[in-house]
Formats: C-alpha cells, structure tokens, sequence
C-alpha cells in the first residue's frame, strides 16, 4: 500500500511535533506548558492565546503518537476530497467546538459550586487565591493541602466565618477545576474522523485494542457514545481516565454539521459532492 499524505495534513504533523519537542526541552519542561496549555479562565496561568494553542500540546509521546496516526489516516482522504481550505475549516472549527464544549462542561460544575458558597460572603480576591492554591502531591489534588495552605490565606483577610464540608467540599472542587488544563489535537481530529465518516460511511474501521471491522457510520457516533457515557459516569473504556471526553464530543458535532451544511447547501460553492 502506497504511503501518502497531503500538504496540511504534514504541516500539522510538523507543528505537533515541534511543540512537543519544546515542551520536553525548554523551560525544564515547563515554559511551553505554562505558556500554551490550555487553562481554565480562572487560573492565573490562563491567557487567551491558548484557546488556540492547547490545540498542538500533547502530553506524553502515547498521546502525541496516537492522535497523529489518526490526523495521518483520516486527515489525508478528507484533505484530498475538500482540498486544503475547508480541511482546516473543519479541523480549527471542530477544535473550538472541542473547547465550548469542555469548558461548558466544567462551567456547569462551577456555578454549582458557587451556588454551595453562596452564603459564605467570601470575597473575590480570596476565593480566586483559594483556587489557584497549588494543592497537588504527585498527580493528586489533596484537601488536606488545600486545607493547610488556606488557612494562612484566611487569617491574613480576617475571614471568620466558619466553613462548613460541603462549601469546604465546594472549595475543594473550584480548585480542582481551576488547576483543570486541556492540551491535544483530540477535538480537532474528531471533527475531521465526522467529515470521513459522512464521506465514507461504509468504510471499514477497526480500533486497535478491538480488531473487529465495523462501517464508520457505526463505528464514529460508537466512539461518541462512549465519550458521553465517559464524561457523566468517569468510567473510562479506551482512553484514559483525565481524558477530556466532552471535547472528543464537541469536535466530533462540530465536524458533523459543517459537513451537514456544506452537502445540504444549495449553494454549489459549499457543496462537497
């Protein structure tokens, strides 16, 4: 079988690639995650570049090689069948689409843990140094922390009110979504496998792990169930359990209804078939 490959498709390759190698050697590992991991907007970290960014992060070589060989696989055929314009139409809109959805993920939690705290006339300025408290051992967030390192910040604002669990809980929860980062090309090429699925819906796909043909028409929206499922119970299937699966969803339904309009457009200049 002939290996081949098209232009954005191997820029996009390249970007990931040279990212990653920064990642790993500048900064002690640190700057280009400080500076272009996607972070939630509460977090002192956060700056508006990343919602673009995040997007050529990867977090380990697994991560980066298993999202590449898809952008490889399915990236090629979409690319040769829209050419190179609308492949990077869909790959970027379905990479935002990845970060609304995600971020509308999280914002749910956090408003409902602000509705918790809602008696407790906190003021901003502590609440936003309680949620950029550094509360992690190892890769765990640990209220015992949170709790040691909050105290200090308390006295030194005369705070006495007296905190009950369940707003120390909320409190522990705002932190945890604050220190929340998202880095992957995951959204984007979701999208993109959408496009090829619409395009090939009976194409034979297989996934590594389960080496079963299935026609992507099943196969596709199979994967975005799981993600779903995923995201509202945490029992991951083929991904690990930090995965952020609401953007696997987001991407995926944003790929979906480009395509959707431009073969539904009567307009030929959308068309794609």
């Amino acid at each position: 079988m002939r290996f081949s490959i098209t232009d954005a498709v191997k820029h996009l390759i390249i970007i990931n690639v040279v990212m990653f190698v920064g990642k790993l050697t500048l900064g002690d590992g640190h700057l280009f995650d400080e500076l272009f991991t996607m972070y939630f907007p509460t977090n002192d970290l956060f700056k508006p570049w990343q919602v673009i960014t995040h997007m050529f992060m990867h977090g380990s070589p697994a991560h980066l090689l298993f999202n590449m060989f898809a952008l490889w696989m399915f990236g090629t055929p979409v690319e040769e069948r829209l050419g190179t314009a609308k492949f990077l139409f869909i790959y970027f809109s379905a990479g935002f689409g990845a970060l609304l959805f995600q971020l509308g993920y999280y914002y749910f939690d956090y408003y409902s843990a602000m509705q918790t705290l809602g008696n407790l006339n906190m003021s901003t300025s502590l609440l936003h140094e309680i949620m950029n408290i550094n509360a992690i051992d190892g890769d765990m967030i640990r209220g015992e922390i949170l709790q040691e390192k909050m105290i200090p910040l308390l006295n030194d604002a005369n705070f006495s009110t007296s905190i009950s669990a369940a707003q120390f809980s909320a409190l522990f929860d705002l932190n945890v979504l604050n220190l929340s980062a998202m880095v992957g090309a995951s959204g984007c090429i979701m999208g993109i496998m959408a496009a090829f699925g619409m395009m090939n819906p009976n194409a034979k796909l297989m996934m590594i792990f389960l080496p079963i043909p299935v026609k992507a028409k099943y196969f596709i929206p199979g994967l975005i169930i799981l993600d779903i499922i995923s995201a509202f119970t945490g029992q991951s299937f083929f991904s690990p359990s930090n995965t952020a699966y609401m953007a696997h969803v987001g991407g995926a339904v944003l790929g979906f209804i480009v395509m959707w309009y431009w073969k539904k457009s009567d307009k030929d200049k959308y068309r794609w078939n």
